[in-house]
């Protein structure tokens, strides 16, 4: 966190600092926490949240799936995330909703399924990968380090435990100076970023990989299907080989964090103009004008505080 906002702990407002975990936490022993990234953005309409409605559902069913049971309704979350950007008086901000299994035992299987802890933090991040990659795209490289196989753990669920494969994929790029890396899955094939969803554009074709390729369906990723859609245009939903990202006019990435950022290089094997591609742009320019006024909310997205 950049700075000690207050924190929505376990149904009420505290000091960040008074928000505590015991050290028997299951989560902190097994990973089992479900979380989302949210953002709240400033536009001429006041603060608004983007998607928090399809955020807070997967929520839910990230936690439905590995049995977590939150004891909070989707409205008293709803109206949670609200009330502590309200309370830190952010009108930009990334909001993180977590719900994490508590002291229940030092069982793999949980002894008490009450030691539950929701808590929603919030913090007022920029460009994940930096303004500048924003404009002019980064560098990323494909790592050792694969997604995970299907039927292994399900990478449709958004969990704490899933990221330990991002963390590798993040160390090995940085280790070997690129912004960002990229797995393939067990298929050899294109998977996604460390936490991002991947497009190339190839001519007139935008091409990503499928669900099936072990990625997380990422809410980011289905607005700039509906974006593209809205411009006339169509997405491949297709299995993509590396080489076909080495080759590829254009490519980006997707996600709460990163938003739509370019990928101006990959391997040190320049990515068409080696910088922001025309369609990149026009995709980019679409979404953020859904926050300063100059793309139409068609889809009923925004939901102002």
């Amino acid at each position: 966190m950049s700075a000690k906002y207050k924190v929505w702990f376990n149904g009420e407002i505290r000091e960040f600092d008074d928000c505590k975990v015991h050290v028997q936490s299951h989560a902190l022993h097994y990973g089992s926490s479900v979380f989302e990234g949210v953002r709240c953005y400033k536009t001429p309409e006041g603060p608004a949240f983007f998607r928090l409605d399809e955020h807070l559902k997967r929520l839910f069913f990230s936690a439905s799936i590995y049995r977590i049971p939150i004891r909070y309704s989707y409205d008293e979350l709803y109206q949670a995330c609200i009330q502590i950007v309200r309370e830190n008086g952010l009108e930009d901000a990334y909001v993180r909703p977590l719900v994490a299994r508590g002291d229940c035992g030092l069982g793999l299987i949980p002894a008490d399924d009450d030691a539950v802890d929701v808590s929603i933090l919030v913090d007022s991040w920029g460009a994940y990968l930096g303004e500048e990659g924003i404009k002019n795209g980064i560098r990323a490289c494909i790592t050792s380090w694969q997604r995970v196989a299907p039927n292994t753990i399900p990478t449709a669920a958004k969990a704490g435990g899933n990221y330990l494969s991002s963390l590798l994929i993040g160390f090995e790029a940085r280790d070997r100076g690129f912004e960002e890396g990229i797995a393939l899955g067990n298929d050899g094939l294109l998977s996604e970023g460390a936490g991002e969803n991947l497009f190339i554009v190839q001519g007139s074709r935008i091409l990503t990989p499928p669900t099936s390729s072990s990625i997380l369906g990422g809410i980011t990723r289905d607005t700039v299907f509906s974006l593209v859609a809205d411009m006339g245009m169509e997405i491949t939903e297709q299995t993509l080989s590396r080489e076909q990202l080495y080759a590829a006019d254009e490519a980006f990435f997707t996600g709460t964090a990163v938003e739509v950022t370019p990928v101006r290089q990959v391997d040190h094997i320049t990515i068409g103009n080696g910088g922001c591609g025309p369609t990149t742009k026009r995709i980019q320019d679409a979404f953020f004008g859904l926050f300063n006024g100059n793309t139409p909310d068609r889809h009923n997205w925004l939901g102002y505080l």
